[in-house]
């Protein structure tokens, strides 16, 4: 099993969310993220007024998937949130020692 964290731009979730379900992936945790990589901020005007912003917002997406799922989870998620300008996120992959349903005391594969 392995665990795929995606870092993307918030309007691409849906995106991701359909190409993701249409490979069999069942279940994804989601969480609003605030962050910044080379980018390092940018600079907005309100009111006439120029500021800095240091954390851009994100969407992250946390999934456990089978090992031969990976690549498929990683290219898809790849193609959706891609726009070809800075900023467009990260894909983690990583291992995972062991997981169980808590309701029904599956472990491993079975409890995806």
């Amino acid at each position: 099993m392995k665990r795929v964290e995606c870092i993307i731009k918030p309007f691409k979730l849906d995106d991701v969310k359909t190409a993701l379900t249409d490979l069999g992936i069942t279940g994804m945790t989601v969480s609003e993220v605030r962050g910044f990589g080379r980018q390092k901020g940018h600079t907005e005007l309100y009111r006439g007024a120029e500021y800095q912003v240091d954390f851009i917002p994100k969407v992250k997406i946390d999934l456990v998937v089978a090992a031969d799922q990976v690549g498929a989870v990683v290219a898809a998620v790849q193609k959706e949130a891609c726009t070809g300008r800075i900023g467009d996120g990260k894909i983690f992959v990583s291992d995972i020692g062991q997981a169980v349903r808590i309701r029904t005391g599956e472990v491993g594969i079975d409890s995806l």
